[in-house]
């Protein structure tokens, strides 16, 4: 039947490509589909954490970081498990990185604290002698956007399904309440009068006290509780 097409070698070849090709998705795409699912007790971002993201983005903190464990063991004696497909499935955009002129963030919430954060971002040669990093000394007086981040977290959860006000492991409380922007100020400012109380800079503790939420304590909750 087909051996008019052993004559024709380039009608031949384009029928073996087709066919692997073809075979190929159907055994890859699933595999990748199963993968891309959140890893068990991943959870969306609250809006703080939102907007800690949209500070990191801003003071372009990916240029000199990234956010991905490769599988090798010189990184995961350092950095800690590597990463998996699933533990992005909620980040939009991606802030992998491609350069570290400083250390590998994925896990940085498991391994330092608030303070640290606090004053390495005020000096950081305070804590770490050697490193070249500039000071963000900004992120203490500047308030973050919460609004924004509240839109953000919005349109992700009408556009991309992803769970807000839901419960996700079943156990009858919802996990990440989103609700509307004023129920979003009021848990972003509790979220942030959990962090200031382990700082010790007075003027970002009093300015939460007025219901403002500097910076500063935005980056550090979306360091603290989704980068790990």
């Amino acid at each position: 039947m087909f051996h008019w097409l052993e004559k024709k070698p380039f009608f031949f070849a384009v029928g073996v490509f087709v066919v692997i090709a073809f075979a190929g998705l159907i055994e890859i795409l699933p595999s990748f589909a199963q993968a891309s699912r959140p890893v068990e007790g991943k959870q969306p971002m609250t809006v703080l954490e939102t907007a800690g993201k949209n500070v990191y983005i801003k003071d372009n903190c990916m240029s000199c970081h990234s956010q991905l464990i490769r599988p090798f063991k010189s990184e995961t004696d350092r950095y800690g498990m590597y990463s998996l497909s699933g533990e992005y499935a909620y980040d939009r955009p991606f802030l992998w990185g491609s350069k570290r002129t400083g250390p590998d963030l994925k896990r940085v919430g498991n391994y330092r604290t608030t303070d640290w954060h606090e004053n390495h971002m005020w000096d950081p040669k305070s804590v770490v002698p050697n490193s070249i990093m500039p000071a963000y000394k900004h992120q203490f007086t500047n308030i973050a956007d919460i609004d924004t981040a509240y839109a953000e977290a919005l349109t992700v959860k009408k556009v991309f399904n992803t769970p807000y006000d839901v419960d996700i492991n079943g156990d009858g409380k919802i996990n990440v309440p989103l609700g509307t922007l004023e129920e979003a100020r009021a848990h972003a400012l509790a979220q942030a009068r959990e962090i200031v109380a382990d700082m010790k800079n007075q003027d970002v503790k009093d300015a939460v006290a007025r219901g403002e939420i500097p910076e500063i304590v935005a980056i550090i909750a979306y360091m603290n509780n989704h980068l790990r």
